[in-house]
C-alpha cells in the first residue's frame, strides 16, 4: 500500500535521493530535551521522587493542592499503593524540558519497564538507602544497561534513622560491575534524596532543602536525544492509549525526521504489513498535561492520533522511506489462568458483559496495550487461557474488567511450562523475604513443603532476618495468603523470574476441604449456624446461593455438603430465631488474589461487578461424583 502511495505522487525519485548513510543520528542533538526513565524496586520511593520532581519543577501554581501520588491516577493503583503503568510526564530546569516516564517497580508488571526503555536517553536507579538493591533493582537495570541508556544512581530515604548509606554504595556498584554492558556504565553520578521531605544532596553527611542537585545532575549525566529533524521520519509505538473523543492514541519518541499535523504516514507492522493514515493530533507533554503542538522534532516524546489498528512495536515512518525500527521483545509470561464465560445459575443479573463474544472482544483488546500478557483460544469458544508475569499481573486484569461490568468466571493460577530436550520444565523465581526472627520457623517449615531452596539468610541490628530462596512459582501460588497471616503485616516479600529448570517434586499441598451449597435458596442464621459446626462461613445470612457454591472451609480432607438454607421450625416451645443471631462467628471474607490462591483445581472463581463467588467446576453433586469416579478409572 505504501509502494502504491509513493508511485501515484511521483515521489520514487526523492525516495532514492536519500542515502541510509545520511541519517547519522549522532550529529544532531536537542539540547532543548532529556528523556529520563525513573527505575526502581517496588517501594523504594519511586512514585515520591517523581511527586518531589514535579512540585519543585515549575508544573503547578505557587498556592495549588496537588497531595500525594501525583502520578497514580489510576483508582487501583492509588488503592494498592504500587505503580501499574508507565506514564510520562515533564518538567522544566534552566530552560530544558525534563521528560520523565514513571515505571512500575512490580515484577510482575516488568513489560511496560521493557516497553518503554527506548523512549529514554538515560536512566535514574533508585535505591532504598536501607533495603539496597533488591531483585526488580536487578531487573530493571540489566534492562536500561542493555538499551545502552546513561545511569545515574539516587540513594533515597537518607532520612530513616537505620539508612546504611556506605554500604548500600558499594552494593549498587557490584551490581553496575555485574550487569555493565561498556566501561562507560561504570561511570555515574550518585545523589542523596530523601524524596518523602523534598530534597536531594551530593553529600550523604549533609542534609539538602531542594531537588536542585538532583535537577543539576540530570542535564549534566544524560545526554540530549539525537536524531536529525531534517532526515525521514522514524518513529517507534511504544505505548497505546484510548481516548473516547480523539480515539486510539500512540505514544512514543521521535527517533529522526519530524511529525508534522496532517502530513500523511506509513504504518509499517511487526509482521510487515503497511497502511498510510493522517496525523490528525500531535500532542507532547507539558507537566502532567498533553498540549497540542504542530510539529514534533527527533528527540519528542509525543502522543498521536490519527493512525487507526496501530500496536505496540509498529513503526511509524516517512512513506517516501518506509523503514522499520526493531521491535520490542518482550519476555514470556510465567503464570497462565483460564477466563471463561460465567455458567452460574446467577449469570446475567450483575452484569452487562456476559457473553463469549464480549470477553472475547475485551481479552484481545487488552493485548493491544498490555504487552507482556498473552491470550489464546481453546477448544471451547467460552474459554480462553491467559497467560502473565504473576498472579498480581493477572489479578489486576480480572478486577479491571470487574469494574468494566463484566461477569465471567476464572480458574486457579497454574505455572507455564516448556518442554525442552523432552523434559518438562517449570519457572523459577528467586524469592525474599524481611520479617521478624519469630516468624522464621513458620515460614522455613510452610516453604521446604513447596520445594524451596535457601540461598541466603542474614539478620541485620533489629532483630529482622533477611531470606533469599529460589522456588518454582508452582510452589509460590498461594503463599501470599500465608505469608500475610503468619507475619501479620510485620513483613517484606518480593520474587521475580530467573530460569525455566525441569520440573521435580510434588508441593505440599494445605490439609482441608470446602464446604458447599447443596441446593439452591437464601442462606439464613440456622443454616449457617449448622455450616459452622463443621469450618468457617465465607458468607452472611441473606445471601442467595446455588447448588456448587462454595460457602466456608473445613480442616478434613474432601469436601462436604451443607444446606445453607435450612431454617429451624417454629415449635410451640420455643421460637425460630431465638438465640441464634447471637452464636454465629465472624465470616471470613476474602479478596480477590486471596480467593484466587484458596481455589483448588476442580474450582473457578465466579467474578461479578459486585461479587466474588467461589464454586465447583462442576455445580451438581451426581456430576462430581462423576468426574471423580472417571478420573479414577483414567489413573488406573
Amino acid at each position: 500500500m505504501v509502494a502504491e502511495y509513493v508511485k501515484s505522487n511521483n515521489i520514487i525519485d526523492r525516495m532514492l535521493s536519500w542515502s541510509v548513510g545520511l541519517f547519522d543520528l549522532n550529529g544532531f542533538e536537542n539540547n532543548d530535551i532529556r528523556n529520563l526513565a525513573i527505575i526502581a524496586h517496588v517501594d523504594h520511593g519511586k512514585t515520591t521522587l517523581v511527586d518531589a520532581l514535579l512540585k519543585q519543577g515549575q508544573v503547578f501554581r505557587a498556592h495549588q493542592q496537588v497531595g500525594e501520588l501525583i502520578m497514580d491516577t489510576n483508582p487501583l493503583e492509588r488503592e494498592r499503593g504500587i505503580t501499574i503503568l508507565a506514564k510520562n510526564a515533564s518538567v522544566s530546569y534552566d530552560g530544558v524540558r525534563i521528560n520523565i516516564i514513571d515505571t512500575p517497580g512490580h515484577a510482575d508488571f516488568s513489560g511496560e519497564v521493557e516497553r518503554i526503555m527506548n523512549m529514554a536517553d538515560g536512566c535514574l536507579l533508585l535505591v532504598d538507602a536501607v533495603d539496597g538493591p533488591m531483585p526488580q533493582t536487578t531487573y530493571v537495570l540489566r534492562q536500561a544497561l542493555q538499551q545502552s541508556v546513561t545511569p545515574m544512581v539516587v540513594i533515597n530515604k537518607m532520612d530513616r534513622p537505620e539508612a546504611r548509606v556506605a554500604e548500600v554504595v558499594e552494593m549498587v556498584q557490584d551490581l553496575f560491575l555485574e550487569l555493565a554492558t561498556n566501561a562507560e556504565q561504570l561511570e555515574f553520578p550518585i545523589i542523596y534524596a530523601s524524596a518523602k521531605a523534598g530534597y536531594a544532596t551530593t553529600d550523604p553527611e549533609v542534609l539538602g532543602t531542594d531537588m536542585v542537585p538532583l535537577f543539576k545532575a540530570i542535564l549534566e549525566s544524560v545526554p540530549a536525544p539525537t536524531g536529525d529533524p531534517d532526515a525521514p521520519l522514524q518513529m517507534l509505538v511504544a505505548a497505546l492509549d484510548y481516548d473516547n473523543y480523539l480515539g486510539q492514541v500512540a505514544l512514543g519518541r521521535v527517533t529522526r525526521g519530524t511529525l508534522k499535523l496532517r502530513d500523511n504516514v506509513a504504518l509499517l507492522g511487526r509482521g510487515g504489513e503497511s497502511s498510510v493514515h493522517n496525523l490528525e493530533r500531535i500532542f507532547v507533554f507539558r507537566g502532567m498535561e498533553r498540549v497540542e503542538v504542530p510539529e514534533a522534532r527527533a528527540g519528542d516524546i509525543v502522543a498521536l492520533t490519527g493512525p487507526e489498528g496501530v500496536s505496540i512495536g509498529d513503526t511509524i515512518s516517512s512513506i517516501e522511506h518506509p523503514e522499520a525500527l526493531p521491535t520490542i521483545d518482550i519476555e514470556e509470561p510465567t503464570v497462565r489462568m483460564t477466563f471463561g464465560v460465567s455458567t452460574s445459575p446467577f449469570m446475567g443479573k450483575e452484569g452487562e458483559h456476559c457473553t463469549s463474544r464480549n470477553l472475547r472482544d475485551r481479552l484481545f483488546r487488552e493485548l493491544r496495550t498490555n504487552v507482556s500478557l498473552q491470550v489464546e483460544p481453546t477448544s471451547s469458544s467460552d474459554v480462553f487461557v491467559v497467560a502473565g508475569r504473576g498472579e498480581l499481573h493477572l489479578s489486576i486484569l480480572v478486577e479491571t474488567m470487574r469494574r468494566e461490568q463484566f461477569e465471567f468466571q476464572v480458574s486457579r493460577p497454574e505455572p507455564v511450562t516448556k518442554v525442552i530436550d523432552g523434559k518438562i520444565h517449570e519457572p523459577y523465581e528467586i524469592l525474599n523475604i524481611s520479617t521478624h526472627d519469630e516468624y522464621v520457623g513458620a515460614l522455613t517449615e510452610y516453604l521446604s513443603g513447596r520445594l524451596a531452596q535457601l540461598l541466603d539468610m542474614r539478620y541485620d541490628d533489629n532483630s529482622y532476618v533477611h531470606m533469599e530462596y529460589k522456588i518454582p512459582t508452582r510452589g509460590l501460588i498461594g503463599f501470599n495468603s500465608f505469608f500475610l497471616r503468619t507475619c501479620r503485616g510485620d513483613g517484606l516479600k518480593s520474587s521475580i523470574f530467573t530460569s525455566y529448570e525441569p520440573m521435580e517434586g510434588e508441593i505440599k499441598g494445605q490439609p482441608g476441604g470446602v464446604l458447599v451449597a447443596s441446593e439452591r435458596g437464601t442462606s439464613v442464621t440456622y443454616g449457617l449456624l449448622n455450616a459452622q459446626g463443621r469450618g468457617d462461613t465465607f458468607i452472611d445470612p441473606g445471601t442467595d446461593v446455588y447448588e456448587g457454591m462454595i460457602v466456608g472451609s473445613h480442616r478434613r480432607e474432601g469436601d462436604i455438603e451443607i444446606n445453607v438454607c435450612k431454617e429451624k421450625k417454629l415449635t410451640n416451645m420455643r421460637s425460630s430465631t431465638a438465640d441464634v443471631a447471637k452464636r454465629l462467628n465472624a465470616t471470613v471474607i476474602m479478596s480477590l488474589e486471596e480467593a484466587l490462591e484458596f481455589i483448588s483445581d476442580d474450582e473457578l472463581v465466579e467474578v461479578t461487578p459486585q461479587n466474588f463467588r467461589l464454586r465447583k467446576m462442576d455445580l451438581s453433586a451426581l456430576d462430581r461424583k462423576r468426574t471423580r469416579r472417571d478420573g479414577v478409572r483414567a489413573r488406573d
